[in-house]
């Protein structure tokens, strides 16, 4: 089934693939619509920028949330439940493609959707994603164009239906959820179920990094959020010490030392991170800052810099015995290609002992 349809919209062409069931839904702010999508570009090849189904999850839109490609939801209430359709717009459309795909992507990846964006709103952001990190959609940065969207709807919930992510709250939604979420983390960290609630501290860390997107940083309402980060952060660190991810540990407090380069428990930790990968000196540093910053500190860092020293001198050992070992193995390879050598040529010299002269017509010649 494929009928062309104009939506009264400047620029957009339906085309229905699949028909849907049902009435068109009532929509209210807050209505979730999922679904799953594909973008293709408008060329002969009908190139394809992202699917939904190889990212391995349907995509969801919040009514009236802002949703920075706004004409998806005139696409998506214009369709019925089970409704397969595709879409064309025009540029007029599509010029914020890139910045939405680059956000879905960063999702799909477990990375913060906003992470590096500056304090714009609007267009004003295209100007500060200098590359968004994926090259084709860097591409649709520097040339827009009209794309097409094919789009299958498997269902509409009204606001009271659901459970909302975190993402799709407002401000006060956002930073009720926070303690909230803080709280879950310790609990869990009780239970020594550390994966998730590295979880939980990171989606309240990414709650609250949404909200200082939008204020000045460092001020007032800006410092007031990071306070709330930083113990979140601190306390993602010591799950992800206990997970052994210390390379993930030592990102995450280089990265806020850099804000707060007094905040001994981010040194405390980092070092440990380093102690764990075999970093001495890095370690032995960020331990001893500890100690200068926190003199109450002082004996949980005597008592690491013993464990590391003791660990280091293990470390020693084990590698002379390791090279010790090496050599003494390549030692006796030589001695033993030595000998093959020797037996070797030993044939060639009992010969070159007892062999005649050749006899020729004209003089005797030595072989």
């Amino acid at each position: 089934m494929e009928e062309t349809y104009l939506l009264n919209v400047e620029g957009v062409k339906k085309k229905i693939l699949h028909g849907g069931h049902g009435e068109l839904p009532k929509l209210q702010d807050g209505s979730k619509f999922t679904f799953h999508f594909q973008t293709l570009k408008d060329n002969f090849e009908r190139t394809v920028i992202d699917d939904s189904r190889e990212a391995g999850m349907p995509m969801e839109i919040i009514v009236g949330k802002m949703f920075k490609l706004e004409i998806w939801e005139t696409l998506l209430s214009s369709m019925r439940i089970g409704e397969v359709a595709e879409f064309w717009c025009d540029i007029i459309h599509t010029g914020m493609y890139a910045l939405v795909s680059r956000g879905m992507r960063r999702i799909t990846e477990g990375r913060d959707p906003l992470e590096g964006q500056k304090h714009r709103c609007g267009m004003g952001n295209m100007f500060d994603y200098h590359s968004t990190g994926y090259a084709d959609l860097d591409e649709l940065q520097r040339t827009p164009q009209p794309l097409i969207f094919i789009m299958e709807l498997f269902r509409v919930e009204e606001p009271s239906a659901y459970k909302r992510d975190t993402w799709a709250m407002n401000k006060e939604e956002k930073l009720a959820a926070v303690p909230v979420l803080h709280s879950e983390g310790n609990r869990l960290v009780l239970r020594r179920e550390f994966a998730q609630a590295a979880a939980k501290y990171q989606e309240a860390v990414i709650c609250l990094r949404n909200l200082q997107a939008k204020e000045k940083p460092w001020e007032d309402d800006w410092l007031k959020l990071e306070s709330l980060v930083t113990p979140l952060v601190l306390n993602y660190c010591q799950c992800q010490l206990e997970l052994g991810e210390y390379y993930e540990v030592l990102e995450h407090t280089t990265e806020l030392l850099q804000k707060h380069n007094d905040n001994a428990k981010a040194y405390f930790k980092r070092a440990k991170a380093h102690a764990a990968v075999w970093n001495e000196r890095e370690a032995r540093e960020d331990f001893m800052r500890v100690a200068h910053l926190d003199p109450s500190m002082a004996a949980a860092v005597k008592k690491e810099l013993k464990q590391l020293g003791e660990r280091m001198r293990k470390k020693h050992v084990e590698d002379r015995k390791r090279y010790q070992g090496l050599f003494q193995s390549s030692q006796g390879r030589r001695a033993s290609k030595g000998r093959e050598s020797r037996e070797a040529v030993a044939p060639y010299q009992d010969f070159a002992q007892h062999r005649q002269p050749f006899q020729t017509g004209v003089e005797q010649v030595q072989l």
